[in-house]
């Protein structure tokens, strides 16, 4: 008692012969016990539920081909193993994404960094953050059914990058799109890129059309139905490292967790399906 006293900073109780009466400000104290010792009792269960993953939440930032490939398989088997537990996802391109974790906007990001280029500044700066490697995929060309390559491909194997220096390029996102010229420069030549746009299927239904052609990743055909177009092995090979980041803090959240665990999950069956 003295030591509540002593925090509240006046008594609580006084001796009235033999017996203890409470003060104005114990009075006003017990007023309010009941619903402190109520919110305490409520925060406790709260967390006892999120430390075992009957409740959380985790927000997820992926770009679209993560979108459409590796998230959907974990956020299932998220929500089966942990009813309890709310995922949410938005979509963001890095750096954007990366940014968003570091700003407290969400929970994970997944994001993706070239292998055959030097590291961008924003990726060499992934030292704060936990990186949980997912998986590497490989960039391919998409030329129309007929093109001249399509059946070079089918019978030589990989076609150099070179080759296409005389076509007109669909690009995809602005990040994409800087590293297929920074490529397509070190293979010799500018691309001519007539279209621009970072929607996969947009890029497919272009190159079956016979406007152009194009390089993706072969995650991003997982989710595509090409009509009209041929999928040739480039050379050199051209590759990106997809990736989950997120804050070391974060990391030893169990929903967090459970949630990176599940991307593992998920990748590496995608990328047996490559």
């Amino acid at each position: 008692m003295k030591a509540l006293e002593q925090s509240a900073g006046t008594p609580l109780l006084i001796r009235a012969g033999r017996e203890m009466r409470l003060t104005e400000a114990g009075e006003a104290l017990t007023r309010h016990a009941a619903g402190i010792l109520a919110g305490l009792t409520a925060a406790e269960e709260e967390v006892a539920a999120i430390a075992g993953l009957r409740a959380g939440r985790v927000r997820m930032v992926s770009f679209p081909s993560g979108s459409s490939t590796i998230v959907p398989a974990a956020v299932a088997e998220m929500r089966t193993a942990h009813p309890g537990t709310q995922v949410s996802l938005e979509e963001a391109e890095p750096p954007q994404s990366v940014e968003m974790v570091r700003g407290g906007d969400c929970e994970v990001a997944l994001a993706f960094r070239y292998l055959d280029v030097p590291a961008e500044p924003a990726e060499t700066e992934w030292g704060d953050l936990v990186v949980r490697p997912l998986l590497t995929d490989r960039l391919v060309g998409l030329v129309p059914t007929g093109h001249r390559l399509a059946r070079a491909a089918a019978e030589r194997g990989p076609v150099e990058i070179a080759q296409l220096a005389d076509e007109q390029w669909i690009a995809g996102c602005p990040r994409c799109r800087r590293h297929l010229v920074e490529v397509c420069e070190d293979a010799g030549f500018t691309p001519r890129i007539d279209f621009a746009t970072d929607d996969y299927p947009a890029v497919a239904g272009l190159v079956g059309a016979g406007l152009g052609v194009a390089m993706l990743p072969e995650l991003a055909l997982q989710s595509v139905r090409p009509k009209g177009i041929a999928v040739v092995e480039t050379a050199p090979a051209v590759r990106r490292e997809v990736v989950a980041l997120t804050l070391p803090d974060l990391e030893h959240v169990p929903a967090v967790n459970a949630m990176l665990t599940h991307l593992e999950t998920a990748a590496a069956r995608a990328l047996a399906a490559l």
